[in-house]
């Protein structure tokens, strides 16, 4: 597969930012303005931001402001994973990058760190429909370092954590024991070890990225600020787990259906928290990409 990959000649001083975000998970006037500032986010720590997605088929590390406009004006842009993106390369398509995806292209063009929002996982009812994201089979296959909120919390979390356990992916807290869970900043699951400092979490993701061509989480909880308040948050999921339309969806169109109910159920305080730890993300990711630089990773 042909990457065109725009990144620094040190690639290890890239963070991958993933489209999906921007064209799925905020309303699309405002993913110009918050593109911008995640960039900003990342060169103010020293490192290069690197937006992935798919232009007119062309998989692409480092997307451009005029490429991201096609995408964001685009009447529909399709949610790429790994099962449908040789189809839409094929197709010469648009598609967003969802976390498994901009695992694939970064690690293609040598990009060893990733600040997504929350990674996908085991969605709720899984004892009655297989339904599992593509994210997590990804961590077995891509050396990249995802610095994620946790899981996002419409999803089975804790069944999530064993998932990844169960396929021997490592999870690592920053400056935490708990597995969080995206808009709350902790869960029943725990991780596998606790980092308090960029410099021994970075050390420890160089070697274990080398030790095993595979993909590390990076447990990074919402900031204590834009944590919502637990009870406020069950009784909207509630809302949107049983709205009329619950049972059209199925597959890719579940977690993007709820999230919109969510948004506006609370106000927009859900899209708050989500912008929130996408930057603190952001922040963390280009700070281990720094250090990793000058491991030499």
């Amino acid at each position: 597969m042909h990457v065109l990959s725009r990144v620094p000649s040190s690639a290890a001083r890239a963070v991958a930012l993933e489209t999906t975000l921007l064209v799925h998970g905020v309303p699309r006037d405002a993913a110009p303005e918050l593109s911008a500032e995640l960039a900003h986010l990342v060169r103010s720590h020293g490192a290069e931001p690197a937006l992935v997605g798919l232009h007119n088929g062309t998989p692409t590390v480092g997307l451009n402001d005029a490429e991201l406009a096609d995408l964001l004006h685009a009447p529909e842009v399709p949610k790429a994973n790994t099962s449908n993106l040789g189809y839409l390369i094929h197709a010469r398509s648009h598609g967003a990058t969802t976390v498994s995806t901009t695992m694939e292209l970064a690690a293609s063009a040598g990009v060893r760190t990733f600040a997504t929002g929350g990674i996908g996982g085991v969605h709720r009812g899984y004892g009655t429909r297989l339904d599992i994201s593509s994210d997590l089979a990804a961590f077995t296959r891509f050396p990249v370092a995802v610095v994620t909120s946790g899981v996002k919390s419409i999803l089975d979390v804790e069944s999530t954590r064993e998932a990844l356990e169960s396929l021997g992916v490592p999870v690592v807290g920053f400056m935490t024991d708990r597995f969080p869970a995206f808009y709350i900043r902790t869960s029943e699951a725990g991780v596998d070890a606790r980092f308090n400092d960029i410099k021994s979490l970075a050390a420890f993701v160089h070697h274990e990225l080398t030790r095993t061509g595979r993909g590390i989480v990076i447990a990074n909880p919402i900031p204590f600020s834009h944590e919502l308040e637990h009870e406020s948050w069950k009784r909207w999921l509630d809302l949107a787990m049983t709205a009329p339309s619950a049972p059209e969806s199925n597959g890719r169109s579940v977690t993007p259906r709820i999230l919109s109910q969510l948004h506006a159920l609370s106000g927009g305080k859900t899209l708050e928290a989500n912008i929130a730890l996408a930057k603190s993300n952001a922040s963390l990711a280009a700070q281990i990409a720094c250090q990793l630089d000058k491991l030499g990773a």
